[in-house]
């Protein structure tokens, strides 16, 4: 069963049947009550009671729902309403430390287990846990997955397992850890217990592999909320002078809190002190650093007003602070899926937020260096590429940056209004006869390959490929070659944007038409792009 959470509040047939299924009359008015008491909130937001009502009648749940939407009050309330023990598995230690501080604040019998506190104090817990005093237990994979704990976990009284970022589970996922893979196991090992499946990001084709690994006999009820965060202004700009652009973006959130990634750890540290010697209260923050410098620095930008964040990917998962004003990416992530899930920590209260990402052709290359060296399978490798494309795409964007990133992910909106290119529409070209051309050169080629070989097709290439398939034959082979390989990459990647090409991520990483691209070519669409920003090159032949 698959259900898209919306905004105004849709009472679905099998929502009612959630409703009906749960045994205890008095559940419904427990729900409310821990929502109000415990939590202090009056009413779920959007999507909430979805998936708390399918965990209260004891079904298996995948729900992916964007960061600041409360995915952990689906899971803490039922934890709480079901009174037995809920194990909660999180991928990393201060996420855990973290949550569980939160709950102890509300009154909430929480705790942890984990490599950072002393043997005495997780034994503590273990006891607490095992008397029944706790509702809800914090382990990493590979604490909960050992022996030992799943022999002495078996003995307990167990209402609930909560998987959360569980994106870490599928090589599709934007942040793979091979030590999720052994929870594959657990509905096998407790098969009556609910398992809920929790993350910000997911596509359909990391969903599609996160419910096989997880829930091999039976589907789980999948409920997918809408991606939309239309308080987040988005803008995008090639790379030119990146301090003076981070200045340009800092100057107008004065004391206001902000994030800054940078691809490396050398970057973040340039990044922080450039900023401190700005006059703006900038702390690094990276795996490489001291762990009590770290945490120092986060618990600053977590309490203090006006401290700006400057980190690697390793920072956010998780923070639950919500007046960041500002997300600012120096260098691409690696995926739009990352990407949203970055973004998603600004703005969370609500109010005005802006998301800005600066990229360039040095980054894009990097990029694709990691996912080569990346020690993976060559499928898995072509599918990182095909999400980078994606990405690009989206930087590349000529229409409403928000309409892009959310067609990604199987949303649909006209126009923003808030993006740069709404605000400010760049300068287009009418690419119409290119569009055209390479839309038939990927038809005549039978939709099965990717940009590289359609542009060698295009620019009448002489390749060993080419030659195999016997494509120098075709009527669009050479027929594009005034325009340079750059030209043709980036005409390509705004195709895949504005949904005239398809990328095949679940298969091998092909190009192809989609109904809009047919409507083109049948001459009932037309095409503009984007101007190009770099010089391109315009050698007749490869």
């Amino acid at each position: 069963m698959y259900c898209i959470l919306r905004r105004k509040a849709v009472v679905s047939a099998s929502h009612l049947a959630d409703c009906a299924a749960m045994s205890d009359p008095s559940t419904f008015d427990k729900k409310q009550a821990v929502l109000k008491n415990v939590f202090g909130f009056p009413n779920f937001r959007p999507g909430q009671e979805a998936v708390v009502d399918a965990l209260l009648s004891g079904k298996d749940v995948l729900a992916v729902m964007p960061t600041g939407s409360g995915k952990s009050l689906c899971y803490q309330i039922p934890a709480l309403v079901l009174g037995g023990l809920t194990i909660v598995v999180s991928p990393l230690v201060a996420l855990m430390q973290d949550q569980v501080s939160a709950l102890q604040l509300t009154g909430v019998l929480a705790g942890t287990i984990n490599s950072s506190r002393d043997r005495s104090d997780n034994i503590a817990v273990w006891r607490r846990a095992a008397a029944g005093e706790l509702r809800l237990l914090y382990l990493s994979p590979e604490r909960l997955m050992t022996d030992r704990m799943l022999g002495a976990i078996t003995r307990l009284k167990v209402d609930l397992i909560v998987i959360d970022e569980v994106h870490c589970i599928s090589q599709w996922g934007p942040a793979f850890r091979p030590e999720y893979e052994d929870l594959t196991r657990l509905k096998t090992l407790f098969p009556e217990v609910p398992i809920a499946a929790l993350t910000a990001t997911a596509d359909e084709v990391t969903r599609s592999d996160i419910a096989a690994r997880l829930f091999p006999k039976r589907p789980p009820r999948v409920f997918v909320a809408e991606f939309d965060r239309p308080n987040i202004h988005l803008s995008v700009e090639m790379r030119r002078d990146w301090k003076q652009q981070l200045m340009a973006l800092v100057s107008t959130h004065a004391d206001e809190s902000g994030i800054v990634y940078c691809l490396s750890r050398r970057k973040t540290e340039e990044t922080a002190a450039f900023l401190a010697d700005q006059g703006v209260t900038a702390l690094p923050y990276h795996a490489g650093m001291d762990g009590f410098e770290r945490t120092a620095n986060q618990n600053r930008f977590l309490t203090e007003k006006g401290v700006v964040i400057v980190a690697t990917i390793a920072f956010g998962m998780g923070i639950d602070k919500p007046d960041v004003r500002f997300v600012f990416h120096i260098d691409i992530p690696g995926s739009l899926e990352a990407y949203y899930q970055e973004i998603g920590r600004a703005g969370r209260d609500g109010q005005s937020a802006s998301a800005s990402m600066l990229y360039g052709f040095d980054d894009i290359r990097m990029r694709r260096q990691f996912i080569e060296q990346e020690e993976s399978t060559d499928e898995r490798n072509r599918r990182e590429h095909k999400r980078l494309d994606a990405l690009i795409g989206y930087c590349e964007a000529a229409t409403c940056r928000r309409r892009v990133l959310l067609a990604y992910f199987g949303d649909r909106i006209e126009k923003c209004g808030n993006c740069d290119v709404c605000q400010n529409p760049i300068t287009l070209a009418d690419g119409t006869t290119e569009a055209a051309l390479a839309l038939s050169a990927v038809v005549d080629t039978g939709e099965l390959y990717g940009a590289a070989h359609i542009i060698d097709v295009l620019r009448g290439a002489s390749t060993q490929k080419i030659a195999r398939a016997g494509h120098q034959s075709i009527a669009t082979y050479g027929q594009g070659a005034d325009l340079g390989k750059e030209e043709w990459r980036t005409i390509i990647r705004q195709l895949v944007a504005a949904n005239l090409l398809r990328l095949d991520i679940e298969g091998y990483g092909g190009l192809k038409l989609t109904d809009d691209g047919g409507a083109l070519l049948r001459g009932e669409k037309t095409f503009s792009y984007r101007v190009y920003a770099v010089k391109p090159d315009r050698k007749r032949k490869p």
